[in-house]
């Protein structure tokens, strides 16, 4: 397959323009839904956690006179949304969803598809976008921060793929898993080195906000909020928790099954397949690597929640789409459930029995979760090196 040298247009765009419109024009939405409606408290938190460091607050105490529910990020993000929050709020909070719109797009443009590929891409992911732009959060940046580690990696870029792992990490947590590219690193030294540096920097740049002391206390809240955070999280009946042992301990409505054996098993699967050196050869393999970390950053969290699953549909997504023939029948069935499922399950578009139902017993993690298994056995036991992605890049480079 190539791509067309003249793709057909509307109204002078592509098909590919057209579905990164979309986005934008979806983030343009529900900022003005939220915002004059004054229903923005997610991102009041994201912008006060700026001033509340600033002012030597500690970030991870409530709040109820500025807004509801607490901050759970790590203190390199308030430098992340200094710029914004030194914005007049109407103005912040329109760039903030704009640039999830944006990071996710850049992200997506990055892989070594066809423009058509791209386009499917998109639409397909387009209500898990909404889903978390509905709600205001970070998640379409961290899927392509964890997205652009890879492709930085494969244009040997280390300096930026590290940057990008880094400064994600101290963030939230998630974005840690693209250390697992420095496998696939032509300049591992480089590698190392960049990481050193930007983990030194990004550790210690943001005392200009509140000074190195107050910065070192908010390391240790930080720590401290994330392990209640991760028990409290552990609940048959709320929001979060949507995750492979939030799954079991719903079926077995039994709260105490710990998260250790699903851990040390996802660990397990994934560092065997990281093992299969031979494999490396196949850009295949490495997408269905990357492929696997999105999934799994959900499925293996207990943090895990309706606006979370942009990260783990993307991988699921790109997984299906890379196939040389990505609409199989079993496919179809599982793209199907991914969009009614996963995508509309926790929505309006179910009445509130069918919620209530699919919440308490997370169904909404059931397809990535099967995905993921099928991606796990596919990486442990198939051989890429005859698997070859029936696909060129945006310049007719063979991949």
């Amino acid at each position: 397959m190539s791509e067309q040298s003249s793709p057909k247009k509307f109204l002078k765009l592509t098909g590919y323009q057209w579905a990164c419109m979309l986005y934008i024009a979806v983030a343009i939405f529900c900022w003005q839904l939220k915002y004059f409606r004054h229903i923005d408290n997610n991102y009041l938190i994201f912008r006060t956690s700026f001033y509340h460091f600033k002012d030597h607050l500690n970030l991870y105490l409530l709040y109820p006179k500025e807004y509801y529910d607490v901050y759970i990020y790590g203190p390199a993000f308030t430098l992340f949304i200094a710029p914004l929050a030194l914005m007049p709020e109407g103005w912040g909070f329109f760039f903030w969803e704009v640039g999830n719109a944006a990071a996710f797009l850049w992200a997506i443009n990055t892989l070594p598809f066809t423009n058509r590929t791209k386009t499917a891409i998109l639409l397909l992911c387009a209500i898990e976008f909404a889903n978390s732009s509905h709600y205001m959060q970070f998640n379409p940046i961290i899927a392509a921060i964890i997205i652009l580690s890879f492709t930085m990696v494969r244009r040997q870029k280390e300096q930026y793929a590290t940057l990008f792992t880094v400064f994600g990490t101290l963030m939230k947590i998630y974005p840690i898993v693209g250390l697992a590219f420095f496998m696939f690193s032509k300049n591992k030294l480089k590698y190392i080195a960049w990481s050193f540096i930007w983990l030194i920097v990004l550790l210690c740049l943001p005392a200009i906000i509140s000074g190195p002391q107050f910065l070192v206390q908010t390391y240790k809240d930080w720590f401290a909020a994330l392990t209640s955070k991760n028990l409290t999280n552990q609940s048959l009946t709320t929001g979060f928790d949507w995750c492979l042992m939030g799954v079991t301990r719903r079926l077995f409505q039994d709260a105490s099954i710990p998260n250790w054996p699903f851990l040390l098993g996802g660990v397990a699967v994934f560092s065997g397949a990281l093992l299969r050196f031979k494999q490396y050869s196949s850009l295949k393999f490495q997408l269905q690597v990357m492929c696997s970390m999105l999934l799994m950053v959900v499925i293996f969290s207990t943090a895990s929640e309706h606006p979370t699953f942009i990260i783990a549909t993307a991988g699921a997504i790109i997984y299906m789409m890379m196939q040389e023939k990505p609409f199989t029948p079993f496919n179809i069935v599982i793209l199907v459930l991914l969009l009614v499922v996963t995508g509309l399950g926790p929505s309006d578009a179910f009445p509130k029995p069918a919620r209530v139902w699919m919440q308490n017993y997370a169904i909404k993690a059931y397809v990535p979760i099967i995905i993921w298994f099928k991606i796990a056995w596919e990486l442990l036991f198939k051989d890429f090196s005859n698997d070859k992605l029936p696909l060129k890049t945006a310049t007719g480079e063979s991949v």
